[in-house]
């Protein structure tokens, strides 16, 4: 299952995860396009909980049972820096990118626990999280907040067999960012040239990651975030304008 499974990354999860040999559902707020024909969706906001609760039975209902791999992915970015920013905007991006992900993944850890089942979280975060950018306070609060659930949940079950981790990507040319550079070639260029090896992240590059994260011989990988920025974080003391 896949929350935000209709934007550029989710889709290319699914893609990703059908081809490993993945049954793939999909939630999303907004309806899919004819690229996501193949996979099984619902309408979901996922800042609902008993949508969240229903998206779920009905996933179930579908394939016979639980999902053992939940991607939490549904996300927003408003640009608005701490003094400027609308208290309405705030909660939205609360509501959306961190209680949104706690349901989504908390409604699947239940249901595997409730089936005694082993499974995979996979919190799609940001290098945002840890490196602070002017004008996405809220973006990087939320993104914050996000890394800790998942390693507080990856102790949390443990003992169960179900393994919880972060995918943590940075510039990626997908989604509003790419949206972005298709409207504006300079700052695409400005962002590559500030990566330290000089490439942007791809769709599919972090559908991978995920992938590889979720990977059944993996039995000791849980509350590890994958930071895949090309070096960005590296690059310490070096303020981010963008």
């Amino acid at each position: 299952m896949i929350s935000g499974g209709c934007g550029d990354i989710g889709h290319a999860t699914a893609l990703a995860l059908q081809q490993a040999g993945c049954r793939v559902a999909i939630g999303d707020i907004n309806l899919p396009s004819s690229r996501n024909d193949e996979f099984h969706y619902h309408e979901v906001d996922v800042s609902d909980e008993a949508a969240v609760i229903r998206w779920f039975d009905v996933v179930a209902s579908h394939f016979g049972g639980p999902a053992s791999i939940i991607v939490v992915n549904a996300a927003i970015v408003t640009l608005g820096d701490t003094l400027s920013l609308e208290a309405e905007k705030w909660r939205d991006i609360m509501e959306i990118n961190l209680t949104g992900a706690w349901l989504t993944a908390r409604t699947g850890a239940r249901r595997m626990v409730a089936e005694a089942m082993p499974g995979r979280i996979v919190f799609v975060g940001s290098w945002a999280a840890h490196a602070p950018h002017v004008h996405l306070a809220a973006y990087c609060t939320a993104k914050a907040g996000l890394r800790m659930l998942a390693q507080s949940m990856a102790l949390e079950l443990a003992d169960k067999g179900i393994l919880v981790n972060e995918i943590a990507p940075g510039y990626v040319n997908a989604g509003l960012s790419a949206q972005l550079f298709r409207r504006d070639a300079s700052l695409a260029e400005r962002s590559r040239v500030r990566v330290p090896n000089k490439q942007l992240v791809s769709a599919q590059e972090v559908a991978h990651a995920i992938v590889y994260m979720c990977a059944p011989h993996h039995r000791n990988l849980t509350g590890s975030t994958m930071v895949l920025d090309g070096g960005l974080s590296l690059r310490h003391g070096q303020e981010i304008a963008d």
